[in-house]
């Protein structure tokens, strides 16, 4: 017998935002010949939102020839002048709160949309959006 807890967190996967944006990333991948996670990746630069902590963003610099796919998370390029590149940390979007998913998830379903990709429709995806919760 499932707990009224198990039963809240149940639904809320089952309905996870989240988990509906890699569904999305999995038929976006298979329209355009690519893989789920570099769709991801793709998004996370088009649309991410960028880490901060209360001193603002947290800009990180290496030298050129760094391949930052290399280093754990998802960075994207903010300058550099031929010897050095600054980088910027992209949240993850299992990080975002309600808002920022909302953001996200509207704009990989405009994406999907563009493929000729069918979603779900506005009211169950504005339902699932409002119940996201990360953490």
């Amino acid at each position: 017998k499932l707990s009224i807890k198990a039963v809240r967190h149940r639904e809320k996967r089952s309905l996870d935002a989240n988990a509906y944006a890699w569904v999305l990333f999995t038929k976006i991948a298979e329209s355009v010949g690519s893989s789920k996670d570099d769709v991801y990746e793709e998004m996370l630069q088009k649309y991410g939102v960028l880490f901060q902590d209360e001193d603002g963003y947290l800009p990180i610099t290496v030298t050129a020839d760094v391949d930052m796919s290399k280093i754990q998370g998802h960075w994207k390029f903010y300058k550099g002048n031929g010897k050095f590149s600054s980088y910027l940390m992209i949240k993850g979007s299992s990080e975002y709160n309600t808002a920022e998913m909302a953001k996200f998830i509207d704009a990989v379903v405009l994406e999907a949309k563009e493929l000729g990709i069918e979603t779900l429709p506005p009211a169950e995806l504005e339902r699932m959006k409002s119940l996201w919760q990360n953490g």
